[in-house]
């Protein structure tokens, strides 16, 4: 199997990051946050510990910011672990099936995050996600053991 069938996933999923990522979406996060500032009173000072920040504004300002940060984190082992599989020509049809559950779960984990929040089925995907992704690390340590 080609190596690029393994990159395909990667790149669906770095456009989902930069889907949530998008500009019209950080200035809606911003504009919604700045919102709530002013709404609770909250000057610029109270923004630069954004944990803290986060804590006293409503969730519906952090809802769709929430989503943001996962996008940069697992995904990056599987960006990782892809990119890896194709340069030392692995790629087979498990690793390429599991790179598109991973994309689809992430997928169904960010829609759900960002439009409903259902903290349990967000866990499920997420969850699921990360032992599919696991799965894969360690099927491409074994074989190359």
């Amino acid at each position: 199997m080609q190596a690029a069938a393994i990159v395909l996933p990667v790149l669906a999923m770095a456009m989902l990051s930069f889907i949530f990522a998008r500009p019209a979406r950080g200035c809606k996060v911003s504009l919604t946050r700045m919102r709530a500032m002013t709404a609770l009173e909250l000057g610029a000072e109270e923004a630069q510990d954004t944990v803290a920040l986060r804590k006293k504004l409503p969730h519906s300002s952090n809802q769709v910011a929430n989503n943001y940060n996962p996008l940069f984190e697992l995904p990056v082992v599987f960006y990782a672990l892809c990119l890896s599989i194709a340069a030392l020509d692995l790629t087979d049809t498990f690793f390429v099936v599991c790179a598109w559950i991973y994309v689809a779960l992430r997928v169904c984990h960010s829609l759900v995050q960002a439009i409903i929040d259902v903290v349990p089925l967000r866990f499920l995907f997420f969850g699921s996600a990360w032992l599919l992704l696991a799965l894969m690390t360690v099927r491409e340590a074994l074989i190359l053991i």
